[in-house]
């Protein structure tokens, strides 16, 4: 699929851009391959902590992240049950996975019960942006904490986008109405529960 590109917004530069940000404790808002996200890389904690601050979010509501493989994902969480392989293998539509433990991520990340959504994206921005920063991304929807996700670039509050460090010039003219993706918590014994589809 190609991507709608932006006036002056080469994707190469695009994503040199957001690294430089990423790598100094940077907040962006970016595309993904649902819903437009603010995001960081989630490896440092004051960066994840400026998100709950931008964004007015509860900390005691956990955020997800975006690796771009199984092997990224094996790096931080306790384990990849064959369940989550399945499930990953047969997803039709974006999918978030919790897992119940995680490794190597700031706490403030964390649910309260020490577990991490995390999503492997299918779209080539966040796939290469994440190669190439070598860690994961945070990814929360694009909008202040209680209000409407945007379904595509045009939906985001003016005066979040102040707030950012760097809003991603790719893919902004893309007015496809977007979804979040799909959410299944893989319970310590293998249960699998749906949070939402």
């Amino acid at each position: 699929m190609s991507e709608p590109k932006t006036k002056n917004a080469s994707f190469n530069e695009e994503i040199e851009l957001c690294i430089s940000k990423l790598v100094h404790g940077g907040i962006l808002i970016y595309p993904t391959d649902t819903i437009w996200g603010i995001g960081c890389d989630a490896t440092q904690s004051e960066a994840v902590e400026n998100i709950y601050r931008i964004k007015k979010r509860e900390p005691s509501q956990s955020m997800l992240l975006l690796v771009s493989d199984t092997l990224m994902l094996g790096q931080y969480v306790a384990e990849i049950p064959e369940e989550a392989l399945q499930l990953i293998s047969k997803a039709e539509k974006p999918l978030t996975i919790i897992y119940s433990k995680a490794n190597n991520l700031p706490k403030n990340l964390l649910a309260a019960d020490g577990s991490i959504g995390i999503r492997i994206p299918r779209d080539e921005f966040c796939l290469q942006l994440i190669r190439q920063l070598g860690k994961p991304i945070v990814s929360t929807s694009a909008n202040f904490s209680g209000k409407p996700f945007p379904g595509n670039f045009s939906e985001i509050d003016p005066a979040l986008l102040k707030l950012v460090d760097y809003t991603v010039r790719w893919r902004q003219e893309d007015h496809t109405s977007a979804l979040p993706s799909s959410i299944y918590k893989i319970e310590p014994g293998g249960e699998i529960t749906t949070i939402r589809k």
